[in-house]
């Protein structure tokens, strides 16, 4: 077993103490862990100090594997704000590759309650290109949300 899969392993052990080590591992070791991606955006689920050292690891991963695609789209919806801003960002670096993700991120802008996430969606429709009906109508109702911030990204993302 490589640092890797121990280290992802170790991201689901039951000791926080452990946890957080491995997400630590992970984060110092770069653009490497990229094969850890979604376990990052999964621990971003967890206590804070789990949560900062999974955030700050896929803060520079770039593109996840294109095999995330189906448990990233999943994440988008989690009930923490952390998880499903990561997940839209890591589906938004993969550009029109996850072109298929539209629908996903479109609802995530309609009906995430959370406004981080539905930010996030919004920048990751721009960068995979919304071309489905359902996910140009969601960044248009955002367009004239009342949060600037959400309203410029989706209307960046239209145009």
């Amino acid at each position: 077993m490589d640092d890797q899969q121990r280290w992802r392993l170790e991201l689901k052990n039951s000791n926080v103490e452990v946890r957080a080590r491995a997400a630590e591992s992970l984060c110092l070791a770069g653009s490497e862990s990229v094969v850890a991606a979604v376990d990052l955006v999964v621990a971003c689920g967890d206590v804070e100090d789990v949560q900062n050292w999974a955030a700050a690891a896929l803060e520079d991963l770039g593109a996840p594997p294109m095999e995330s695609v189906d448990s990233l789209e999943t994440l988008v919806n989690s009930p923490f704000p952390l998880v499903g801003y990561w997940a839209a960002t890591l589906l938004g670096r993969l550009g029109q590759s996850a072109n298929r993700s539209q629908v996903v991120l479109g609802e995530a802008v309609s009906d995430s309650p959370h406004l981080s996430i539905r930010e996030r969606a919004a920048w990751a429709l721009g960068k995979v290109g919304a071309t489905e009906d359902s996910a140009v109508e969601s960044l248009k109702k955002a367009a004239a949300s009342d949060s600037p911030r959400l309203a410029s990204l989706a209307a960046r993302a239209l145009a």
